[in-house]
């Protein structure tokens, strides 16, 4: 069998997140039910990391091991044939056999979109936080610089079965216009990581923490109401690197 690494893109607001489940639709289950009746014999495929349910990707990674009886570029466009609008394949390729999606990436990037005009368009609420209400966002850039480092995430996500520890390089906010985008680069994630710290830099622009709350959830390793979990409409995963 071939082993092949697939980048897709997708808006996961009808899917309860990547990873399969009994019930409901996920963004793994889609795909492997696509690759299964092109192969005809069950395809497993491994994700690069498992989005949470209503939270969007850019680049995706996955990979897969199958024999088909089409060839690489027929397979590709079998494959947006039969998947949802939704869900894109944008790259298809054979890889050496012990390629892992999940086990060989060395590094993610996500991005978290908040809109803070009085209205919010239709093309991004879908993808969008809409905030209209005042911000510090000198504050929040601050609070956002704070997550740059290695360290004990706690207190900042739900994880109960990784190691904690994790090593941000960049962690930054910038403003468009009547948009706030964060970005985080780190080599890999625990479970409401992302929208947890997105939730405490709105608490900071709100006013109702500062620097030092942030270093006593650090310190403490325990989540409080200072950091809430923001909604996930507003998360995406850009890219996955290897």
């Amino acid at each position: 069998m071939a082993n092949y690494k697939i980048i897709l893109s997708y808006d996961g607001t009808d899917y309860f997140g990547w990873q399969r489940q009994p019930k409901g639709r996920t963004i793994q289950g889609t795909l492997e039910e696509t690759l299964t009746r092109l192969a005809g014999t069950k395809v497993d495929v491994a994700g690069a990391g498992r989005t949470d349910a209503g939270v969007h990707a850019l680049g995706q990674a996955a990979s897969f091991k199958a024999e088909f009886r089409l060839g690489d570029a027929e397979l590709f466009k079998a494959l947006n044939g039969i998947l949802p609008p939704d869900i894109r394949v944008l790259t298809l390729e054979r890889v050496p056999a012990g390629f892992h999606a999940r086990r060989d990436a060395r590094g993610k990037i996500y991005q978290y979109r908040i809109v803070t005009g009085k209205a919010i368009s239709p093309f991004d609420v879908r993808y969008a936080l809409h905030w209209p209400y005042p911000l510090n966002v000198g504050k929040m850039r601050t609070a956002a610089g704070l997550f740059a480092r290695e360290a004990d995430f706690s207190g900042f996500s739900s994880n109960k079965e990784l190691s904690p520890v994790r090593r941000i390089v960049r962690s930054e906010l910038r403003k468009h216009g009547d948009e706030l985008i964060f970005t985080i680069e780190a080599s890999g994630f625990l479970r409401y990581m992302v929208r947890t710290i997105v939730g405490t830099l709105l608490e900071a622009g709100r006013g109702k923490i500062g620097p030092e709350d942030i270093e006593r959830v650090f310190r403490t390793k325990t989540r409080t109401l200072a950091n809430p979990t923001a909604p996930a409409k507003g998360l995406c995963l850009i890219k996955v690197f290897y």
